[in-house]
């Protein structure tokens, strides 16, 4: 039987990045060691994202998961893009 889904190796570079957003989300919302937060890199049809967005879920202890998009790849982030998103809502 033929290998259906096949597991790139992870990229460091792409490993660290979603870390260091995450770190970043976890400090502007000041989150307690139960909540989390995942980070992910997606395509994106946007000329204005640059082909792909960033998409952070929050999931807060009692609350429900929010999802929280930056429309740059996930490198790009920076703690500035972090406070702005929030600070909107």
């Amino acid at each position: 039987m033929a290998l259906l889904f096949r597991r790139q190796p992870e990229d460091p570079a792409r490993a660290d990045a979603s870390r260091r957003v995450a770190g970043l989300v976890r400090a502007a919302l000041a989150l307690g060691e139960d909540d989390h937060v995942t980070v992910s890199e997606i395509a994106c049809g946007d000329p204005a994202c640059g082909g792909a967005e960033t998409v952070a879920l929050v999931m807060r202890v009692g609350r429900k998961t929010e999802a929280v998009k930056f429309m740059m790849p996930m490198a790009q982030v920076s703690e500035a893009d972090v406070a702005a998103v929030f600070s909107e809502s």
